[in-house]
Order: structure tokens, then sequence, then C-alpha cells
């Protein structure tokens, strides 16, 4: 059995593949200070809740963003699972070409869901990762990764404009069917929404008038399901797009 496990700036999340299909998925907090022992105890907790044996994980792969936690975590499964992991780096296959300046700065994270995406969708597409960051990545109709777009996350600016004005309330994300909001919550609500999809619709409509084609668009991370509601552009959700390419890209470790 298969763990995937995408560490990023604010969650940890965890699938198990079972027979090339993915089982169960889990989510958790980022945490610095969790140590070794904690988080294969959390882990070990998550497993046992789900009814899961932790000696059937034989393969462990690792897209991480954050170097803090890479040693940690690397000891966590050697100690608690057995398994020596494999991070997504110099060295992993990915059968991916990297068209930018310097492909060592590409994240692994888009890297994984870049992969994950050609063994499913046709290029050329663009990914939308709604993490702690908003990215926006191209392949292109050769299958290379392109390039692409990095933006502030809508946690990001939530959590920034709670921060700077002090009368504001801080408030949960959701669905809102007016544009003009009656109050402010409402108000908060509505720009927070229509402000990430205008910003998804304008940049990859000058994408798309950059390429001199119109994409296929595809949508991943935390907020994909509500913002496709309300978006014009977005073709298709993927939740769970870095976790698949996680396990597309260990199946290439096997070749």
């Amino acid at each position: 059995m298969l763990l995937a496990m995408d560490i990023g700036n604010t969650t940890i999340s965890t699938g198990l593949y079972r027979d090339q299909k993915r089982v169960f998925e889990w989510v958790i907090q980022t945490d610095y200070d969790k140590t070794v022992d904690e988080y294969g105890v959390l882990l070990g907790q998550l497993f046992m809740m789900n009814g899961q044996l932790i000696d059937e994980v034989t393969d462990v792969m690792v897209s991480s963003v954050v170097p803090p936690l890479d040693d940690p975590i690397r000891r966590m499964f050697i100690r608690y699972f057995k398994v020596d992991p494999v991070f997504v780096g110099p060295g992993v296959k990915t059968g991916l070409n990297i068209l930018a300046d310097n492909p060592r700065e590409v994240g692994s994270d888009r890297i994984s869901n870049a992969v994950g995406a050609l063994a499913v969708y046709e290029a050329p597409f663009i990914i939308v990762d709604f993490g702690t960051a908003t990215t926006f990545c191209y392949v292109n109709e050769s299958r290379q990764y392109a390039g692409g777009v990095i933006a502030p996350g809508m946690g990001i600016a939530m959590e920034a404009l709670y921060d700077k004005a002090s009368k504001l309330p801080k408030i949960d994300l959701a669905g809102t069917e007016t544009v003009i909001g009656r109050n402010t919550t409402e108000a908060m609500r509505s720009g927070y929404l229509y402000g990430y999809v205008g910003q998804v619709e304008g940049i990859v409509g000058r994408i798309n008038h950059e390429i001199g084609t119109s994409a296929t668009v595809i949508a991943t991370g935390e907020h994909a399901e509500l913002l496709a509601d309300y978006s014009r552009v977005i073709d298709h959700v993927h939740p769970h797009l870095t976790l698949d390419g996680l396990h597309v890209l260990h199946s290439k470790q096997q070749q």
C-alpha cells in the first residue's frame, strides 16, 4: 500500500492507495513544533480510527514545500512505518520536461499536480491550486511544464484583512447569492469570493491570450469546489490532484 503525503505551509494532506485506488485521505494542520513522535502518534491514530494497519504501508511518496519539516517527517516514517520515504526532488523520475529558467525552483506540489493532470487530462491545460498561495501552472500542447503564476492565497488575504482592519470580523469563506452585501459579513464574503473569481478569470484569460489558444482549466485545493461554482472558466475540479500526482510519480519510480 502506498502512502502519499503533501506537506504544505498550512496543511498536510495524506492519501492511502491500495490496488491503484485512493481509499482514504486525511488533512491535518501543518505544525512546525510537533516532534517526530507526535507526528507518528497522530498518523497512527488516524490509521486506527479508519481501520487501517500501518504495517500494510510498503511505500511512501512525499511532496514538501516546507523544508524544516522534511527531516522530522522522514524520521517519523522510518521509525513508525519502517519505510524510508521518497521526496519529490532531484533524482526522482517525473517524465516532465520543465521549461522554467531554473527547474529546481518549481515546487514539488506543482510538479505533482502537473504529472497527475497529465495522466487524466489532455494538454494544454492550466492548473489552478487554491492553497496557501494560489498558483497557476501551464502545461503546453507538447505536455511540457511551461511556467505559471503565483499569487497570495485566499486564507492569507482573509487573515491579512482581519489583522490590519480592527473593526472587521473574522469570517469563514462561503458562497453568496448577491455581489452587493447588506452587512459587513456579506460584504466581506462577496469581496473574497468574487475577488478571487475575478482573479482566476482574469489570469486565465491573460494566459490564454498569451498562448493563443483556450486551455482546459483544472482546479484543485481547499476552495476549488466553491470557486468553480461561481467561475465561468473552470472546466474540472480535481480535489486531490497533488496526492494523485504522487501516486503517478510512485508508479514511474517502479518503471
